[in-house]
């Protein structure tokens, strides 16, 4: 098929990239590289089924060249990790649901596939745990820019909802805190590369309040295999869909459990998340995904322990460190 990845050159992106270029794909990448990097795509260089376009999704004659001949859409390309958020609302809410709004219209137009991916952060502080993809939204106050992110990301759903009532094939994926190799310290999955980047380097690995709030961490090539079934599947048009490890971890628990796993003599402190990211910032302090739908309709539930993935995102590092 042709496919077009937005946000191609980005820490998931590009191992979308990766997948569906082994599976004999044509792809197209569109990405402002704000986040993403074209290292990310380096092994890839030169490859006859790949093209890279430098560009933003805000584009929209851009957008809508990208679309001609395209048969699915992964649209990844969203402003994300919690410090641009809080640092850049407005960079933030436009990106996120304008620029969305762009890709959806012309895939439509286009007549292709879409795959949307949004986000954990839909369900805000709910407490209905295990988040159920068809459970409450509880967010924060508007003036939190925390909340501005999920808020974005909720309109993008309802975007695609809306397009589908008018023809749009149109699936949308939540990830939840997915992590590997090619993590942005600053970005995507910062808590996972944060801590890894501190224990090899024998600092102390900083967490952020009292590091009893619970996240569920699956490794990437599982989100990839998701979001390709979110894509591939006649099951999932129409759908949206969970994508995570139903179990958890809590962020003190991961942060000794890295330390363990470097063999580092690195210690934990604690740093209070207004020092971060400014007054009245708000934190979920549990979040596990209900992945029942996604297996019975697709297929897929994750199998890759937390500790195994990540002595593969350590020894990557440590690999690519040696280089």
């Amino acid at each position: 098929m042709n496919v077009v990845v937005t946000g191609g050159a980005g820490f998931i992106g590009s191992h979308l990239v990766d997948r569906l270029l082994a599976d004999g794909h044509a792809v197209t990448v569109l990405d402002n590289l704000s986040t993403g990097r074209a290292a990310n795509l380096a092994a890839h260089l030169g490859h006859p089924r790949l093209r890279f376009l430098r560009g933003s999704i805000l584009d929209a004659t851009l957008v809508d060249a990208v679309m001609s001949g395209t048969d699915v859409v992964y649209h990844l390309a969203a402003a994300v990790g919690v410090g641009h958020v809080v640092k850049d609302p407005l960079w933030t809410a436009v990106t996120n649901a304008h620029g969305t709004e762009i890709v959806l219209e012309h895939a439509r137009a286009r007549g292709a596939r879409v795959v949307f991916a949004s986000t954990s952060e839909i369900y805000g502080t709910s407490d209905a745990l295990p988040y159920r993809e068809d459970g409450p939204r509880v967010l924060g106050p508007t003036w939190i820019h925390r909340w501005s992110y999920s808020t974005a990301k909720a309109l993008g759903e309802h975007l695609c909802f809306a397009h589908a009532e008018r023809g749009l094939a149109v699936s949308i994926v939540r990830y939840f805190n997915t992590y590997g190799p090619r993590m942005d310290p600053a970005g995507y999955g910062s808590v996972v590369a944060r801590f890894v980047s501190q224990a090899l380097d024998g600092a102390p690995l900083t967490v952020h309040g009292d590091g009893a709030q619970a996240r569920c961490f699956t490794f990437v090539s599982e989100t990839v295999d998701a979001t390709v079934r979110a894509g591939t599947l006649d099951a999932a048009i129409g759908q949206v869909f969970n994508v995570g490890s139903p179990f958890h971890s809590t962020i003190g628990d991961l942060a000794r459990l890295i330390i363990e796993l470097t063999g580092s003599g690195s210690t934990v402190t604690h740093i209070d998340h207004a020092a971060v990211y400014g007054e009245g910032f708000a934190d979920t302090r549990t979040r596990v995904p209900d992945v029942s739908k996604i297996a019975a309709r697709l297929g897929w539930q994750p199998t890759i322990p937390l500790r195994e993935g990540l002595a593969r995102v350590i020894a990557e590092r440590r690999a690519s460190e040696a280089r």
